[in-house]
């Protein structure tokens, strides 16, 4: 298994989303706002992958 760092976890990330938002469009809102908790927390330092 590949080494997780910031530089493929937000296309990771982006690309589950994004076949989540496909499946189940009532998800969109929420995928979104964790998306960005989630690569905020990650910019800032507070999260290290």
């Amino acid at each position: 298994m590949p080494y997780l760092n910031l530089r493929n976890i937000s296309p990771l990330l982006s690309l589950i989303f994004g076949i989540l938002i496909l499946v189940n469009p009532k998800l969109l809102s929420v995928l979104v706002g964790l998306y960005l908790i989630i690569t905020g927390l990650i910019g800032l330092g507070v999260l290290r992958f």
